[in-house]
């Protein structure tokens, strides 16, 4: 596939808040690591750029997580994972009520973009209405979904 991978839409501020919200859960992992183990010196420095670099990795794959296009194909890249489907494979792209159960009830957690495949599975693109890109934008989700239902259209033209 080609490299001209664009995510149609920009990320949200909340990711910031999920950043800064894991940095300082790991600074208090970091402590309370020192202070149980009752770490000193090289132990103290270790454990600090050890937890520092997993928060550097950990914030990078938040910054790229997301939906990104090409006119190859399409690719859901996750936090720990990424899924790359060239647009042939894919038969259609749909947005789904997503609910929730618990016990008896039943939770609605909104909107989200499923693509489905031609062997009628579905795979998760984690685009979100609720989501940290979108909780305060819905117009933008809506057209990130029109714009890869257009990309997909487009790409089955040719």
């Amino acid at each position: 596939m080609d490299e001209d991978w664009v995510r149609p839409y920009p990320p949200g501020s909340g990711r910031w808040v999920v950043i800064a919200w894991e940095a300082a859960a790991l600074a208090m992992l970091t402590w309370a690591t020192i202070e149980h183990f009752d770490l000193m010196g090289l132990g103290v420095r270790l454990t600090a750029c050890v937890l520092a670099a997993l928060w550097v990795v950990g914030a990078w794959r938040i910054l790229e997580h997301g939906v990104y296009v090409s006119s190859q194909g399409v690719r859901v890249q996750g936090l720990l994972r990424s899924r790359t489907m060239r647009w042939r494979e894919v038969a259609g792209v749909r947005l789904h009520q997503a609910t929730h159960r618990v016990g008896p009830w039943r939770i609605e957690s909104g909107l989200t973009v499923l693509l489905e495949r031609h062997d009628g599975a579905m795979v998760n693109t984690e685009l979100w209405a609720q989501g940290v890109d979108f909780h305060s934008r819905p117009k933008l989700f809506r057209a990130v979904y029109q714009e890869i239902r257009r990309r997909h259209q487009a790409a089955g033209q040719k």
